[in-house]
């Protein structure tokens, strides 16, 4: 029973990235990969900034059409800079005909959802009286025409809310996933619907036979968090430059209290392990990793989940890895009984016209764009300066110091291995200096390798302070006061402190590349 519960909902809430829709001009089809890139038919990264978008639930529907036009909420999802989305769907849509044929207005008639379905026609009246299928590749179509990249990704067998261990839908054997040629018989019809389309990308094992082109992504087990049973029997497949791996991850998929009650930087420091151990292990082996699931209550962020959403993001960044947010639905037509249920870690408010959290958007941006990729040119190759808690990098504002701003227009940095941050191409004569304690920390021509003041060196359990020494021996750590300069203060959260709030300290070296940022 214990093995059971384990892989329970895992293997199947998301065993694939199944079907990509891609129609930005700048990508040449179909996509691959290559070492730990999806990359396009010219070798160019293609990263995959992706949102959620439930059709999965009991009307096997997409969510929000009640609210809004399929076009217009299409049109949002680019507005708020993301490129793709995660559409959810049920097995059954695919294999059971009933619910297969079944017309939206008969699936909400069936619900008993009147005050729903009057909405839904009144904002989507061409998509009321047409199967469930045909309405699910409405919503695809709509996506396609705003160039939106689409994953279809076969969240559960039987419609409803996933997932829990006792639901009966994680493994085979289970009362609504018994038999396993039943869901690849569902892979292969979806595969086969979507076939004629020149941009689907991604699928699994169980149709790539039908599709060559498509990349296969697997996920891992105990709700896509653990893929680490690959360390000892990877995967063989036939087929080459075609696999990555998906995971998930939230601020409840470790101890339950650990964010609120826990050390932040050991708590941190923790999290990064683990995702090292569980997944990004296969990106140092050259594979791509989809996180294809991460987010946070957006209407109420409690300090447990910023500091998570802190911390996650910094990882994120180190290996600019390929995303899919949950979610953009701000309610659902029906959740496990409840009509018109919230849904707080939304991206869009309840009735869906508006972002619920705006400041959260902005601090997400960074990540939507990529920073490295398999085409970067040595010579441009350079470092970004990030902080986590604003989503902002360090930038030289020249005459007005060191100050956080938009990623995109972040300075070149270099971090050499004396642990001394400059300027790329400076030759190690410009670097970063702390002057005195709640001070701003300057640039300018200095003895960079004195270590006073100009080595830094990522300090406590998260190793994301960065921390040097004055001329008086005392260590002080890079800081951002409110004005968002760029200053020295004292080290803080470094272990035991569970109260503070460590997030104006929290920096991350990454990677990045001028054929991916802009100077």
């Amino acid at each position: 029973m214990a093995k059971k519960l384990l892989v329970q909902n895992s293997f199947m809430s998301t065993i694939l990235l199944l079907l990509t829709f891609f129609l930005a001009t700048s990508h040449a089809l179909p996509l691959s990969t290559n070492t730990r890139w999806f990359v396009d038919q010219h070798g160019q990264r293609v990263k995959l900034a992706c949102v959620n978008w439930s059709s999965h639930l009991q009307l096997a529907v997409a969510e929000g059409l009640s609210k809004r036009p399929v076009d217009v909420i299409s049109k949002n999802i680019t507005d708020m800079g993301f490129n793709c989305v995660r559409l959810t769907w049920p097995l059954y849509l695919a294999t059971n005909k009933t619910l297969g044929s079944l017309s939206v207005r008969e699936s909400f008639n069936d619900a008993g959802l009147v005050d729903a379905f009057n909405e839904f026609q009144d904002n989507n009246p061409s998509l009321v009286d047409v199967s469930l299928i045909d309405a699910f590749k409405a919503v695809v179509k709509s996506l396609a025409k705003k160039k939106v990249m689409v994953i279809l990704d076969n969240h559960l067998s039987k419609p409803g809310w996933c997932c829990n261990y006792d639901d009966e839908n994680g493994f085979f054997g289970d009362k609504y996933f018994k038999d396993p040629q039943l869901w690849i018989r569902g892979l292969t019809k979806m595969a086969t619907l979507f076939k004629g389309h020149r941009n689907v990308v991604a699928m699994t094992r169980a149709v790539h036979k039908a599709n060559p082109n498509v990349v296969v992504i697997i996920s891992g087990l105990n709700f896509d968090t653990n893929l680490s049973f690959l360390r000892k029997k990877p995967v063989s497949l036939h087929f080459t430059n075609k696999l990555a791996f998906e995971v998930h991850r939230y601020a409840f998929s470790g101890k339950k209290t650990e964010w609120e009650d826990g050390n932040p930087n050991e708590v941190c420091g923790k999290l990064t392990k683990t995702l090292k151990n569980n997944a990004g292990f296969l990106v140092e082996r050259g594979f791509p990793i989809f996180v294809g699931e991460w987010g946070l209550n957006l209407n109420d962020t409690k300090k447990g989940e910023k500091l998570f959403s802190d911390c996650f993001l910094a990882w994120l960044v180190e290996h600019d890895l390929d995303w899919a947010l949950w979610t953009m639905a701000g309610s659902y037509y029906i959740k496990e009984g409840v009509v018109g249920a919230i849904e707080t870690f939304g991206l869009f408010n309840w009735n869906w016209t508006q972002i619920r959290n705006e400041p959260f958007l902005h601090k997400i941006a960074a990540i939507q764009s990529p920073h490295i990729g398999p085409k970067a040119i040595p010579e441009s190759q350079h470092k970004i300066i990030f902080h986590p808690s604003t989503g902002l990098c360090v930038l030289n504002k020249g005459l007005l110091g060191l100050q956080l701003g938009d990623c995109s227009y972040s300075t070149y940095w270099t971090y050499t291995h004396h642990k001394t941050i400059g300027l790329k191409g400076s030759y190690n004569y410009v670097c970063l200096k702390a002057q005195e304690l709640d001070r701003p920390a300057s640039l300018g021509l200095y003895n960079c390798f004195s270590g006073e003041g100009t080595r830094w060196a990522p300090i406590s359990a998260s190793k994301l302070h960065l921390a040097t020494k004055l001329s008086n021996n005392q260590t002080v750590c890079l800081d951002v006061d409110a004005e968002n300069k760029v200053i020295t203060s004292t080290c803080k959260c470094l272990s035991k402190d569970n109260k503070c709030d460590p997030g104006s300290q929290w920096f991350k070296i990454a990677d990045a590349s001028a054929i991916y940022t802009s100077s």
